[in-house]
């Protein structure tokens, strides 16, 4: 028998219903759910054997097959961690046949459960996936493994988490930059907080509210298409996840070595159905973190007669409170025997304030002496300018999406459908960011010696006037920041329906799907920060109580305390002048918006036998943009002003600028995947993708400085635009266990670098002496291998039994073209130099030797990311590398009874540290150098 699936719109509706046979066969359904009776297994994969029809369970276990002949079969149901289950059944011509699955060991909360559980439905529904993709699950009681997304997710193959004061916050995947990534949280895209990124910083959402994350990584024509690395897709938890309610209380709380502090880490989640067919979950969860880190930062690295000193050295004493709060909630219906509908919430707050108190040398005019590993600076004749700054600064990033959808199905029929809102943003209002006290010393007799032997921390001695550069009468307010008013928002509308029918024959199943989505996005950034001054105000007038400063051989006093100096601009706002320039050019430089209406409609066809699927096709994307951004110039006084005339007095001029541009890109993709027998599975994929340049890049800014040094938007940048394949094997062992093999390849075109013009030039009739852009025009290649295992031990006897081992390495071989050395203007052609890609580690492990018996459960968990190219200068030598990285982690869990259970964590045991450098002079000169130590967390977790 036919059945086709098909879905562009109302035309193809039309004819999915014109090709409408009367039923004249069975419908099979059914449940597959693990032996505790716990909940469905999702991903579990069922198969008529006689007929090589297959199917793959819901999320909550349940699957269906349409249109089945009259006759006797075998039908199976198989998941990671189980023996396969068989049954005979009889299908009437007519008429319904229920045949439900129990699978696992009777009594046995194995598959839905702890540890093994996490494994086997991560597996499952790596195994049962349409493309190449990887998973991570929480068990069925709410455990998720880590502290945030981002951390959660750098357990899986190709994935390097890059970090923010210790903490993961973004994801490179397959060592691409975290802006190539798509992000989706209940299938709605995912703006970015940030005012630069496309990319979505995850240490915003909590991993107590996720249920699963897949990170896939190849496309359908279904997808959208707007992705290199993977797309990542984090779901919540249905009501229909479970067959009976759940209630978890969570009792925690976190305590930082360096800080010293105790803070909370509480939460509480659940799942009930209020009837068979109608059901509510939620979490709310809140996690407080205090923590310190110590950091020094050197710039501008120079090389004279053998040499090498930085011409600036920062001391850096980070002290950071975060508040992470999230919260789901979510409804989920079955209407009649052909529709689900659910409506689903989220918002997560993420909230950072900073303290940052540093010493600044600053020594690009002193008289520089020495040899080897030791530089002395002196201010004879010349200047020697030291700054004593403090940050005062809260940050909040808040993420909130809402999404009504459903599937449908009228016989042959379906429909897939949903409407969706997210809006992402930041605000630093009423930041003091910073407040900067200078002291300039010259002809004063000060003399600074340092010592570069530790590559990581420079050693500074003070001689001669020692009693200067202590006094803190000497460092006079230079400025304060003021952050008046700054919001960045990313806000997005879509809409999307996807409609099919299918054929049914005795060689496979073809299903013929189309649909069309339409995002509607706008992000802006306005911000007003003000600059005062006071001539009488002086460090002394804001010293704290001392240093928190750890590294070793470094004195930092004195020092402004963390709120002394917000505190006495507060009380004391009319002693303070206003900067008005200065006002004016932060206040609109960087202003901006930009629309960006995205049309989509695609076209696939799929074809599924037992052994073999493929899914090939095409998607249009059309791509309309509005850009408007300022063109800010200063116009000096006595300089001739644009309109005519002098400047009586120093003046800022903005002047908007608008630019609508449109393109359209099609896309084709094919995966195939093939069953050589039931545990091994091979796949291809080809696509072709693309990622639009970063909003801000595009944003049609320009700035100019009093020296004629511009900065300026681009909003001709083209999208990136990337060839795709991958190939890979699996093989699922007999027990809760795999081994995964892959190659991928990327070829990109339109790769965005950033140049730096360093000869004059003319932008709409401005002319510049030097000039900062992006510009498209190299090309990169991307090479790797994926390598995983993991296994359930349960094989060895007694205790041995409890073992539990993942792994998984990656090689990343990625290679660019960026423009070399100096730039002409910015329409000359460049030559270029091959470089890695930034954020590529060419090596990466992960590894976790896991123990599970009876009420105790313990995890140890290591990763190691190889070092990187982080940014890049006019040369090789002067490049931002970040040295290599591995960590370890420990989670420990106590069940003391069926409904509490009691949890301890201890992350960075070994106390991992950050390390930038350049290789100027043949060694490493410290670019950035932090240590945080680790931080246990734990409490209680109670389930009813």
């Amino acid at each position: 028998m036919i059945r086709i699936r098909l879905a562009t719109g109302s035309a193809a509706l039309a004819l999915a219903v014109s090709l409408t046979a009367p039923a004249f066969a069975g419908e099979v359904i059914g449940t597959v759910a693990d032996a505790s009776d716990t909940a469905g297994l999702g991903a579990a994969e069922v198969v008529i054997e006689d007929l090589g029809r297959r199917t793959v369970t819901g999320r909550d276990g349940t699957y269906v097959f349409n249109d089945v002949p009259e006759g006797t079969y075998t039908i199976t149901a198989r998941y990671v961690g189980a023996e396969a289950v068989r049954f005979t059944i009889n299908v009437p011509a007519e008429g319904l046949v229920r045949q439900n699955f129990v699978l696992g060991d009777s009594g046995s909360d194995i598959l839905v459960l702890g540890q093994s559980a996490n494994l086997a439905s991560a597996l499952s529904r790596k195994r049962t996936a349409d493309g190449v993709s990887d998973v991570l699950t929480r068990d069925s009681i709410g455990q998720f493994p880590d502290q945030n997304v981002a951390e959660s997710l750098r357990r899986l193959p190709g994935i390097n988490v890059l970090n923010d004061q210790g903490e993961g916050r973004f994801v490179t995947v397959r060592g691409l930059d975290p802006n190539l990534n798509a992000t989706s949280l209940n299938g709605v895209r995912v703006p970015a907080p940030g005012i630069d990124e496309r990319g979505v910083a995850l240490d915003v959402i909590s991993s107590e509210i996720i249920e699963s994350i897949e990170v896939k990584k190849s496309l359908t024509p279904d997808m959208d298409a707007d992705t290199i690395g993977a797309s990542i897709e984090i779901k919540t938890t249905s009501a229909f996840d479970r067959k009976n309610d759940l209630y978890v209380v969570k009792l925690g709380g976190s305590y930082n070595d360096y800080s010293g502090q105790l803070t909370p880490d509480v939460g509480f989640d659940f799942a009930t159905k209020l009837s068979d067919n109608f059901g509510v979950t939620g979490g709310l969860s809140y996690y407080n973190r205090e923590f310190e880190s110590d950091n020094v930062e050197g710039a501008d690295w120079q090389e004279d007669g053998g040499l090498v000193y930085a011409e600036e050295i920062q001391y850096r004493d980070y002290d950071v409170e975060r508040e992470r709060i999230s919260a789901t909630l979510g409804f989920d219906a079955r209407v009649g025997e052909h529709t689900e509908l659910y409506l689903k919430g989220v918002y997560s707050e993420f909230s950072d304030q900073e303290f940052r108190r540093d010493v600044i040398f600053k020594l690009e005019d002193a008289n520089v002496s020495g040899s080897g590993t030791n530089a002395v600076f002196d201010d004879a004749g010349t200047e020697i300018e030291i700054r004593r700054r403090v940050k005062d600064r809260l940050e909040t990033s808040r993420i909130r999406t809402v999404v009504f959808g459903g599937e449908s199905r009228f016989g042959a029929l379906t429909a897939d459908y949903a409407v969706s809102w997210a809006k992402s943003s930041e605000t630093k209002d009423g930041s003091l960011d910073p407040t900067r006290f200078d002291a300039n010393f010259e002809d004063s007799g000060l003399e600074i010696a340092f010592d570069y032997s530790n590559p990581r921390i420079p050693l500074y001695s003070v001689t001669g006037n020692s009693a200067g550069f202590l006094n803190p009468l000497n460092y006079e307010l230079d400025s304060i920041e003021f952050t008046a008013g700054s919001l960045g928002e990313d806000e997005e509308f879509a809409a999307r329906l996807d409609l099919g029918y299918e054929i049914y024959s005795d060689a496979g199943t073809l299903t013929i799907q189309g649909g069309a989505k339409a995002r509607w996005r706008e992000k802006f950034f306005a911000g007003t920060f003000e600059f005062y001054e006071n001539d009488d105000f002086t460090l002394a007038d804001a010293l704290g109580a001392g240093q928190t400063y750890r590294l070793p051989g470094v004195d930092l006093e004195p020092l402004p305390g963390f709120t002394e100096a917000t505190e006495f601009f507060n009380a004391n706002r009319s002693a303070f002048e206003l900067a008005e320039i200065d006002t004016a050019l932060a206040s609109n430089v960087e202003d901006y918006t930009v629309e960006e209406d995205i049309f989509a409609s695609y076209l696939m066809g799929r074809w599924e036998s037992s052994k073999l699927l493929v899914i090939g096709g095409v998607r249009y994307e059309r791509t309309d943009n509005r850009m408007t951004g300022n063109v800010v110039r200063l116009i000096e006084e006595g300089q001739d002003l644009p309109g005519g005339g002098v400047a009586a007095d120093d003046t800022v001029i903005v002047t908007q600028r608008d630019i609508d541009r449109n393109y359209d890109h099609w896309l084709p993709s094919l995966n195939i995947r093939y069953a050589a027998q039931p545990n091994l599975i091979m796949r291809l994929a080809g696509y072709r993708s693309l990622v639009r340049p970063n909003i801000a890049q595009l944003a049609p800014r320009f700035e100019i400085n009093e020296d004629d040094e511009a900065v300026i938007g681009n909003p001709d940048l083209v999208p990136y635009e990337a060839w795709n394949f991958d190939a890979t094997v699996e093989y699922y062992m007999s027990s809760n266990g795999a081994l995964t093999a892959g190659l991928f390849y990327k070829e990109i075109d339109n790769f965005i670098v950033g140049v730096v013009v360093e000869e004059p030039g003319s932008f709409q009739g401005i002319d510049f002496e030097e000039a900062e852009t992006n510009i498209n025009g190299s090309t990169a290649e991307i090479f790797g291998i994926e390598l995983g295992f993991s296994q359930q031990l349960d094989f060895l006897p007694g205790l041995l039994s409890g073992f539990l081992v993942q792994a998984n390495y990656t090689f990343t071989d990625a290679k660019g073209l960026i423009p070399d050395g100096d730039l002409g203007a910015v329409t000359d052609t460049p030559t270029f130099r091959e470089i890695t890609l930034p954020s590529a580690s060419k090596h990466t492990f992960n590894g976790v030797l896991g123990y599970e018996k009876g009420p105790l459960s313990l995890r140890l968990a290591g990763t190691y990311r190889d070092g990187y190219l982080d940014e890049t200068d006019s040369s090789a030598e002067e490049d931002r590398i970040v040295d290599s990285l591995f960590q370890l982690d420990f989670t420990g869990r106590y069940s003391v009874s069926k409904n509490l259970q009691v949890y301890f964590e201890w992350i960075n045991i070994n106390d991992a540290e950050f390390f930038a450098f350049n290789r100027q002079g043949g060694r490493q000169n410290v670019l950035q150098f932090e240590k945080y130590n680790w931080t246990m967390k734990g409490g209680l977790r109670l389930t009813f």
